[in-house]
């Protein structure tokens, strides 16, 4: 479980997020919504223990990520930032192996390769392992990446923003495996992302956590969570929720 109460972040003197309380269980997807600036991606660092709070909890399954360790926050979640740098003269399967590292610490075993395996084949990057990442599409390259912080093998999988500039075909594929490994299972994971696509949130999320302007606005079950009222308020902008082919979909009120 994740339980984040009364977080305060303050970056030079501007307020980023003000007492944000919040809670929710292990399994499914839930996605990060708001307008930009709202502290979606700050929120979610504070959720893995890189940011400085001036007040507040973070705790993720019962470590207090503002206190622990590195290696013990690496083997709580495994986040995956923006603009992920690394040189593209990598392998897919030595980037994923990067995921492995507070394991192996360059020294993989059996069991680190087995794992890296696993990954590249949950994201069906068998055929593209031994490729180099700048010969590959953007959507390659990305599912390349979140198989990365696959292979980490965390309870918690924290995404910021990794269908930014994707296709719908891309889009859909990476949200469709997400959302078969989130599902109950001995292997069930948890996966935390930021969207801006309301569609995809509308589609794919278990639940929403809604953000404006460093305040929390809602978090809870999409069904109930996600509202043509409340996503107007949010964004500033008429919206309502219509179903398509027994699909909810956003769409301009």
């Amino acid at each position: 479980m994740i339980r984040v109460k009364d977080l305060c972040v303050v970056k030079n003197g501007n307020t980023i997020l003000k007492d944000v309380s919040l809670k929710f269980g292990e399994g499914g997807i839930t996605a990060l919504i708001g307008p930009n600036g709202a502290g979606k991606s700050t929120l979610l660092n504070a959720m893995a223990g890189l940011v400085q709070t001036a007040k507040g909890q973070v705790m993720v399954d019962g470590c207090d990520m503002t206190r622990a360790r590195p290696p013990e926050r690496a083997r709580r979640v495994a986040l995956l930032a923006q603009n992920e740098q690394v040189t593209a003269r990598l392998s897919v399967r030595e980037l994923v192996s990067f995921g492995r590292w507070t394991y192996h610490q360059g020294r993989p075993k059996a069991q680190d390769h087995q794992k890296i395996e696993a990954a590249i084949a949950a994201f069906d990057l068998g055929t593209l392992a031994d490729r180099r990442l700048d010969s590959l599409s953007g959507g390659q390259r990305q599912r390349a990446f979140v198989a990365m912080s696959w292979a980490q093998e965390t309870p918690w999988l924290l995404l910021d923003e990794p269908l930014s500039a994707l296709d719908p075909r891309h889009v859909r594929d990476i949200m469709d495996r997400l959302y078969d490994l989130t599902r109950p299972g001995k292997d069930q994971r948890s996966v935390v992302i930021v969207l801006h696509d309301l569609a995809v949130a509308a589609r794919y999320a278990d639940r929403i956590v809604a953000l404006k302007e460093g305040q929390l606005v809602t978090s809870g079950p999409r069904v109930l969570a996600m509202t043509g009222p409340m996503l107007s308020a949010l964004f500033g902008t008429d919206l309502a929720i219509q179903k398509v082919a027994g699909k909810d979909v956003v769409v301009p009120a």
